[in-house]
């Protein structure tokens, strides 16, 4: 009886140990196991196989463990073949449903991290640190639409891969690097130096890598797996926002936080983004710098629109630097972000309907279709509006004050008038849209022009003149001059329509 006792837990003791080499060194760990052998009265190896391998592991492995450790297997595989290209893909494409899920929380998680952040940063640092960060933060999303260089839909929209992903990751690796050049030399002209040239910088890295991300993501899209790039960019910002908030509370150094924002984001690139966009689509044919070029050229005017609508919208935030202490970027952003949301649910309106404006604005015989749909999304906004100005007024800016531990009662017109800005904003991306569709998007570019130079001067004299009051109206002005400009310019396509050929370039989009 003892014999067999100590046989027992001796089995039981080896069990054990084969179970932790399972779940903490995966598969390869285990070409064998020890089993033992009454009538030899010895342990021996067997190979282990997969059915059993998956029983061992079973009960002590959860899901998230089991899928970070087979992704840790897949790295390793692809380190040790110097190629991620050459490793099976094993996730499916056209997955409808996961693709709308994971895309929502990877767009979410992303929109999410700069308003929670600012909260994050004005109840641990203060407001006049919180004001440098938003500051910081506004400017590197701008620069990374020099990343992005509007190729997204270019690059998804190629189906025929008339280009290779060689000549998508090399155009976006000049651009990044181009993106960082301007950030650096708009630090220097600005005279940044110490904690502000570190938060910067350190922004800037961690949009570079959005932007970098971005075109793998784009890639994973093109192959039908849009689900796999909404975890990347969900994992990213997830990341990011821990990594950033558990270094400010350890640490209360806004400097430390935003290093260690760009370490975390580059760390996730290395580790999900780049490896999943090669492992799960098919391998590339080699780049072409000459195709390079190409794609710079066609997509300048896309890119050229989103920078200035974008320098535009950030205008007052800007030019606000110098003129005003920087807690009132804090003040500014907090009672933005409110007035973004409009954009928001105004883009869920129409972005279904753009088809069928395509379809309706291609038939004469449904031209009144045509401006049926233009008046619905535009009641939509106003509605929406004039809803979000209620709920502001109401619940919106005691709840402010609780968050940013600061009374926005003091801003409560200010709210409003950003609101009704807010409104114009969503009228705008919704005017470029339609244009778009006409297929006149080229004739907008002057109008950008005339609203920027407008920006800069309201934008200076109103500053100067009544402080924050004047950034905000000066933002409400802006917007209301680019919508009559895009009305304006709707009404003179309309009077002549026909649905305009444009470059190469330009058709696309």
């Amino acid at each position: 009886m003892t014999d067999e006792r100590r046989t027992d837990d001796e089995t039981k003791r080896v069990s054990r140990e084969e179970r932790h080499r399972a779940s903490s060194h995966g598969r390869e760990s285990l070409d064998h196991v020890h089993v033992y052998d009454p009538y030899a009265d010895r342990f021996h190896e067997e190979d282990l196989g997969d059915e059993y391998y998956e029983q061992l592991t079973h009960t002590k492995q959860n899901p998230v463990s089991r899928i970070v450790n087979q992704w840790v297997d897949r790295l390793v595989g692809g380190v040790e073949d110097r190629s991620f290209a050459d490793q099976e893909a094993q996730y499916a494409a056209h997955r409808t449903k996961r693709d709308y899920v994971w895309n929502t929380i990877g767009v979410g998680l992303w929109g999410m991290v700069f308003p929670i952040l600012t909260i994050i940063v004005t109840q641990l640092v203060g407001a006049e640190q919180a004001g440098l960060f938003s500051l910081a933060f506004v400017t590197g999303t701008l620069l990374m639409f020099i990343a992005n260089y509007g190729v997204r839909t270019f690059q998804v929209s190629d189906i025929d891969e008339d280009y290779s992903f060689a000549d998508y990751q090399i155009n976006r690796i000049l651009t990044c690097i181009i993106m960082l050049v301007v950030g650096f030399a708009y630090c220097m002209i600005r005279g940044y130096a110490g904690d502000m040239f570190v938060i910067s910088m350190g922004i800037y890295v961690y949009r570079m890598i959005d932007g970098l991300a971005d075109v793998y993501e784009g890639r994973l899209q093109q192959a039908d797996k849009m689900y796999l790039a909404g975890i990347s960019q969900a994992f990213r910002s997830a990341l990011v926002f821990v990594v950033f908030t558990v270094v400010l509370v350890l640490t209360r150094s806004l400097v430390a936080s935003c290093i260690l924002m760009a370490v975390a984001a580059v760390f996730s690139f290395i580790v999900l983004t780049l490896p999943l966009a090669y492992m799960e689509t098919p391998r590339s044919r080699r780049g072409s710098l000459k195709n390079v070029n190409k794609l710079l050229k066609l997509c300048f005017p896309l890119f050229f629109a989103l920078f200035f609508y974008n320098l535009i919208d950030n205008m007052p935030k800007f030019l606000m630097e110098g003129a005003l202490a920087y807690e009132n970027q804090l003040y500014f952003n907090a009672i933005y972000f409110p007035a973004h949301s409009i954009l928001l649910i105004i883009g869920m309106v129409y972005k279904p309907l753009l088809l069928r404006l395509s379809e309706a604005w291609d038939d004469p015989a449904k031209h009144k279709q045509f401006l049926a749909i233009i008046g619905a999304v535009m009641g939509a906004d106003v509605a929406a509006t004039l809803v979000m100005m209620l709920l502001m007024g109401w619940i919106g800016i005691p709840i402010m004050s609780v968050l940013y531990g600061i009374d926005f009662e003091q801003f409560r017109y200010l709210v409003y008038i950003m609101i009704m800005a807010g409104g114009l904003t969503a009228a705008i991306e919704f005017l470029y849209q339609v244009i778009t569709v006409q297929r006149r998007q080229s004739t907008i570019v002057k109008l950008y022009l005339a609203t920027f130079v407008f920006s800069i001067a309201a934008t200076l004299i109103l500053v100067h003149t009544i402080g924050l009051m004047g950034a905000v109206l000066a933002y409400l002005l802006e917007m209301l001059l680019l919508v009559v400009l895009l009305i304006l310019q709707f009404a003179n396509i309309k009077r002549s329509p026909g649905r305009a050929i444009e470059g190469v370039g330009q058709s696309w989009y």
